[in-house]
Formats: structure tokens, C-alpha cells, sequence
């Protein structure tokens, strides 16, 4: 089945990207990290993870891969502004990186899986470039199973077209759910599986949220792909855009977003 990445490179994206560090977004992973390590991080992004994992396994490498070349740059940048040199960002692809078998302690990927049509692959790739008593650790969202409120027709709208979208673009919007399976059907005979929530509830971070994703049901991949997939119409991502705006606006909403993670060995 042939992918394609559902929300793009718009800034409305990478303004969400940006915020991600290892705390909020690899606690789960954090515990298993050590000085020395050597770290893949795939599907790396503006770097803001990636950059933080240099610094926890220094003097260990960290290589972050990706497949856009402007966001690998602008990573590169990142990790350049703040003077870490145990950080390396290239282009790659995510199920064939150009890296030799065991070449990591680590495989780290951040809302990757969701996005790909062939996640078992990718996963039996990865475990591949680990050494015997490596790891690969993932963590994705769980779009099916995100719990909004209030939920207005809007905030259904783009409920329906994002997965309906992602799941023709060859996604999985409920990989966080699948990712256990998965794990073990790629090889892997040691799977810990986690969840943790992000929420968005008081007005900081209603209005960061709400207000991206109202950019995004206009400007951005996503809207692009809505109707060239004939999924929906201008109206419909209108509806969506003041499905947003009126949700960041409302003091009593809240959007809880699960995800699932794993820790897989063997």
C-alpha cells in the first residue's frame, strides 16, 4: 500500500513538533538510558527530542534520521544552536536507514508507526540494528481513542475525515492500541507495553492546541489531502476549523490523546 505522510511539514505541524522534548513525549524511555549509549532516533523531526537524548547518553551518539531534508536541516540548526555535538541528523528512509546490523543500543521512534503501512516491517528492520541486549523503543498516538470535549459536529468532522484520511494515506490512526501486536509479530520476544496521556485542558494550552489544528484544517497537508481524497470539501474543513476555534475558546473543554508505547527486546 503506498504511504503518505497525512499532516506534512506546514508550520502548524512543526509547531507542535517543536514542543515535544524527551520528557513529554519518551518518559517511558528514559529510565532505560544510560551515559555511553549510542541512540537511532527515526522519523526525527525539527530534532527537539532527539537533541535531548544526546545530552542524557553524552558521550554516546545519537544519529536522528528523516525523510525531509528541510526538517533535518532546521534539526541540524537546532542542535547547533545549542552547542550538542553528540548529535548527527540525516535524511533516511525508516525501513531501509543504511545502517549495519547492531549498530545501536537504542531505536527510538516518536509517532512513526501511525504513519506507516508497513509498521511490522519497520519494526523487524529496527530490531535488526540493535545489539543483543538492545532495545527498541516506540510511542504513538491513538487517534480513534481520543476523548474530546466538548465534542460539537466540527470537532466530529475532524474526527472522521483525519482518520478516514490517515487510513488512505496507509496509516493506522489507532496504532497506539496496535503496537504490542505488532512488536511481537516483527520478532521481537520481550514487549513491555505502556500508555500516557497528553492533555490540553487549561487556557494556555487550549489556545496552543485548538489554535494549530484550526490552522491545519485550512492551511495545511491535511486539508490538501481531505479533498483530493474526495473525503471532504472546503465546507467540511471550514466546519473543522471552527470546530477548533470554538473548542480552544470554551473554558470547560478538554482533549485527552492516549498513546501506546513499548519497550521491545529479544
Amino acid at each position: 500500500m503506498p504511504e503518505r505522510y497525512t499532516l506534512g511539514h506546514h508550520e502548524s505541524v512543526l509547531r507542535s513538533h517543536r514542543w515535544r522534548t524527551a520528557e513529554n513525549s519518551a518518559s517511558y524511555l528514559l529510565p532505560h538510558l544510560r551515559p555511553g549509549m549510542n541512540v537511532l532516533d527515526v522519523g526525527s523531526g525539527p530534532g527537539t527530542i532527539t537533541v535531548d537524548l544526546a545530552r542524557i547518553v553524552f558521550p554516546g551518539k545519537v544519529i536522528g534520521i528523516d525523510a525531509s531534508e528541510a526538517v533535518v536541516a532546521e534539526a541540524t540548526e537546532h542542535a547547533r544552536e545549542l552547542g550538542v555535538a553528540n548529535v548527527e541528523f540525516r535524511v533516511a528512509d525508516a525501513y531501509d536507514t543504511g545502517f549495519e546490523p547492531g549498530s545501536f543500543d537504542v531505536v527510538h521512534a516518536h509517532q512513526v508507526l501511525q504513519h506507516l503501512a508497513r509498521p511490522v516491517e519497520a519494526l523487524a528492520a529496527w530490531r535488526v540494528l540493535v545489539a543483543p541486549d538492545g532495545l527498541v523503543a516506540a510511542r504513538d498516538c491513538d487517534y480513534v481513542g481520543s476523548v474530546i470535549h466538548p465534542e460539537t459536529q466540527g470537532i466530529r468532522d475532524w474526527r472522521d475525515s483525519y482518520v478516514a484520511l490517515a487510513r488512505s494515506n496507509g496509516g493506522n490512526p489507532d496504532a497506539g492500541r496496535r503496537m504490542k501486536g505488532w512488536a511481537r509479530e516483527a520478532g521481537f520476544t520481550d514487549v513491555t507495553a505502556t500508555a500516557s496521556l497528553w492533555t490540553w485542558s487549561d487556557d494556555p494550552t487550549r489556545e496552543w492546541w485548538g489554535g494549530l489544528w484550526a490552522d491545519r484544517a485550512v492551511e495545511s497537508e491535511y486539508a490538501t489531502g481531505v479533498i483530493e481524497s474526495g473525503i471532504g470539501d472546503r465546507a467540511l474543513l471550514d466546519s473543522v476549523r471552527d470546530g477548533w476555534r470554538g473548542w480552544r475558546d470554551d473554558h470547560d473543554a478538554i482533549m485527552l490523546m492516549p498513546h501506546g508505547e513499548i519497550i521491545a527486546r529479544g
